[in-house]
């Protein structure tokens, strides 16, 4: 009998799947059946599950196009999913047998788009290693903005002067639910205007997920004289606060409303939090940041943490044969 086995994930797994997310040492509700599949009719699901034995050990949460696998192209990231006791040769011997099985399904190229380690519950980077082994290849290389709060830096100047504006224009900053008013007279608009592009969630995907998940799904709403002027999307994990959606009106810095509705998501809402995530502020495939954006996240005291995209090529697994000594 095979110590290690893979299977795909099929519907009768979605039970056991979940349980092993809830418990895993470097998974968040992303990695969900219910959301991941949210927009199922957009992929082939490719999901595997490794065993050990009968014991689920690892999950890769992936969709197949032709003869290339992803860490799953509909999540902001991926790559394999660890039990929290797993040791480092478990871990070795269960990537080997998941690429050999790639190999043997005449897979071509496993793309992973990494999950920053803010987002471990424990040290989780056995797989950053393993890819070392593997020559895998970097493909692209984002920077994420992302406040410590337990080695907090001040905010500058101009950040704090937009925060004053909100004062004296007394904006009415709170979480309110309501997905509606910002998606259709914030949100939509500005990215019509800036980008030609629709937000990635459509207001009934954001809706139907909010409801699925309410505890890491937020939204909070600036308004002005009853009008909202300014919003922002939480997803909500153990370790993180990341702005899904940050967007405002045309009078943004007038009102300060964005300043003054980050203020209010950084040192009251998420104040205890270990990690506040502006996100990336990248553009051109990872090659370029907006120098705007950027300076306006730092300006909280974001600092940058890095999220790698690689090309593994499974036909090389038996390069991981020779590590262990």
């Amino acid at each position: 009998m095979k110590v290690y086995s893979v299977k795909q994930y099929q519907p009768h797994f979605k039970s056991v799947w979940n349980a092993f997310v809830s418990n895993s040492k470097n998974a968040t509700f992303l990695f969900h059946r219910d959301f991941m599949e949210y927009h199922q009719e957009r992929f082939e699901d490719f999901s595997l599950m490794i065993f050990k034995r009968e014991k689920l050990v690892a999950l890769l949460p992936a969709n197949r196009v032709g003869d290339e696998v992803y860490s799953h192209q509909g999540l902001t990231y991926g790559g394999l999913i660890l039990s929290k006791n797993i040791r480092f040769e478990n871990v070795l011997q269960s990537y080997e047998i998941l690429l050999k099985f790639l190999y043997e399904q005449h897979i071509k190229s496993l793309y992973i788009k990494e999950i920053p380690s803010i987002y471990h519950h424990i040290p989780a980077e056995e797989i950053a290693y393993l890819n070392f082994i593997m020559s895998a290849q970097l493909i692209r290389r984002d920077t994420l903005s992302v406040i410590d709060n337990q080695n907090r830096l001040k905010f500058s100047g101009s950040r704090l002067e937009g925060i004053k504006r909100a004062k004296k224009y007394q904006l009415r900053i709170e979480e309110d639910g309501d997905f509606e008013i910002f998606w259709n007279e914030i949100l939509i608009p500005n990215l019509l205007k800036k980008h030609n592009a629709n937000p990635v969630h459509s207001l009934d995907d954001i809706l139907y997920l909010k409801n699925t998940f309410p505890e890491n799904i937020k939204q909070f709403n600036a308004y002005h004289a009853g009008q909202i002027v300014a919003g922002a999307t939480i997803f909500e994990t153990e370790n993180v606060a990341h702005c899904q959606y940050i967007s405002g009106n045309d009078d943004k810095n007038r009102l300060g409303s964005l300043d003054g509705l980050h203020d209010y998501l950084i040192n009251t809402v998420y104040v205890k939090k270990r990690y506040f995530d502006f996100g990336t502020s990248n553009e051109n495939d990872g090659k370029n940041i907006n120098k705007g954006l950027q300076f306006w996240k730092e300006g909280f005291g974001a600092r940058t943490q890095t999220q790698d995209f690689l090309r593994i090529d499974p036909q090389n697994y038996n390069a991981l044969n020779a590590i262990l000594k």
